[in-house]
C-alpha cells in the first residue's frame, strides 16, 4: 500500500467572455493527487491523505479519486473551500494566474488523519506546497517523522512560487527532509531556484551523504540522471510528440515507485546498475505518455 499526502484542487481556466462575465473552465489538479491516480492506474494499491472540502468541488474531488480506485478512507472532510488556481489572460495577451489558496481544506490536515492510516504501508509520498503551508505542513512533518524505518518516504519539493514565494522556506524544507527521505525526484528547473549554479551530480552528493538512497534528477526532454551510494545511470529521453507536460514530473514519480514496488524494491538502498537504468527508463516511457495527451492523463499499467 502507498499512501500520498498532500493538496488537491482546481485549476480554472478562463475560457472567453461571454455577455455578462467570463466563461471558465475548472478541471482537477494538484501534484501529490496526480501521483495517487498515477499509482492507481498503475495497478498500485494507494490511499490519498488530505483534508478536502465537503462543498461541491470538494465532492467532485472525491468521486474522482473513487472511480479511479484511490483509497480515500485516509481523507479527512472539512467545511473549508477548496483551492483554486485560476488562469487566464491579461490586457496584453500574458497569461497571468491568480491563487486562492488561504484557508483552505488543503492546508489544514490535522494529526487526528494519521490514526486512519491503513496497515501495511510501504511507501508515504510527501511533495509541492502543502508540505510547507498551514497546518498540513506540520502534520505532514509528524508523519515523516513517525514513517522512519517504518515505511519508505518519497518527496518531490515540486516548488510552487505563486502559492509560497519565499525560496528560504524551500530550501529549509528541503534540507530538514533529507535525512528522513529514501527517495528523492526533483526537476532540474527546482534545483535551479533553491540552489543557482548547483550541478546535479554536486547535489546527489550531498543528498547521498545526508542519508537519502536514491536520487534522481529530472530534466525534461534531456532525460533523466540517477545516483544511488553505488551506482549512477544517464537515462535518455523517449521521443514522442508533445502535447503539453502537465503531470509529467508526477507520472515519473508515480511511475519510478511502481517499477520498484514491482521489483520488491521498495526497501533496496544497494539498486545495481541496470536495475537503476531500468526503472529510469520505465518512469521516462509513462511520462512521455502523459506528455503526448492534453492534461495531467497518466497512463495505465497496459500502456507502459
Amino acid at each position: 500500500m502507498f499512501v500520498v499526502c498532500g493538496e488537491a484542487l482546481f485549476d480554472v481556466f478562463a475560457t472567453g467572455e461571454t455577455p455578462s462575465g467570463l466563461a471558465m473552465d475548472a478541471r482537477i489538479g494538484g501534484s501529490p493527487f496526480n501521483v495517487a491516480v498515477g499509482l492507481a492506474r498503475l495497478g498500485q494499491p494507494v490511499a490519498f491523505l488530505s483534508q478536502v472540502s465537503r462543498g461541491f468541488l470538494g465532492e467532485r474531488l472525491m468521486r474522482a479519486l473513487a472511480a479511479e480506485g484511490v483509497d480515500t478512507r485516509t481523507v479527512q472532510r472539512s467545511d473549508a473551500p477548496t483551492t483554486l488556481s485560476l488562469i487566464g489572460v491579461d490586457g496584453r495577451g500574458v497569461p497571468a494566474y491568480s491563487f486562492y489558496g488561504e484557508g483552505c481544506a488543503d492546508r489544514l490536515l490535522d494529526a487526528a488523519a494519521l490514526d486512519t492510516l491503513p496497515p501495511g504501508v510501504k511507501a508515504i509520498h510527501f511533495g509541492s506546497y502543502a508540505t510547507v503551508v498551514g497546518r498540513t505542513a506540520e502534520t505532514q512533518r509528524l508523519l515523516v517523522e513517525r514513517a522512519q524505518g517504518r515505511a519508505l518516504v518519497a518527496y518531490d519539493p515540486n516548488i510552487r512560487l505563486n502559492v509560497e514565494p519565499r525560496l528560504e522556506v524551500w530550501r529549509e524544507h528541503i534540507e530538514w527532509m533529507l535525512p528522513r527521505t529514501q527517495l528523492l525526484k526533483v526537476s532540474d528547473e527546482d534545483l535551479g531556484l533553491v540552489w543557482p549554479g548547483l550541478a546535479p551530480d554536486e547535489f546527489a552528493a550531498r543528498a547521498l551523504g545526508r542519508g537519502v538512497k536514491l536520487v534522481v534528477v529530472t530534466r525534461g526532454g534531456e532525460g533523466a540522471l540517477g545516483w544511488t551510494a553505488s551506482a549512477h545511470v544517464a537515462a535518455a529521453p523517449v521521443k514522442v510528440s508533445v502535447v503539453d507536460t502537465v503531470g509529467a514530473g508526477d507520472t515519473f514519480q508515480a511511475a519510478l515507485l511502481t517499477w520498484l514496488a514491482e521489483h520488491d524494491a521498495l526497501g533496496d538502498s544497494a539498486l545495481p546498475t541496470d536495475a537503476l537504468a531500468e526503472a529510469l527508463a520505465f518512469a521516462a516511457r509513462a511520462a512521455a505518455i502523459t506528455c503526448s495527451r492534453r492534461g495531467a492523463d497518466m497512463p495505465r499499467r497496459a500502456e507502459v
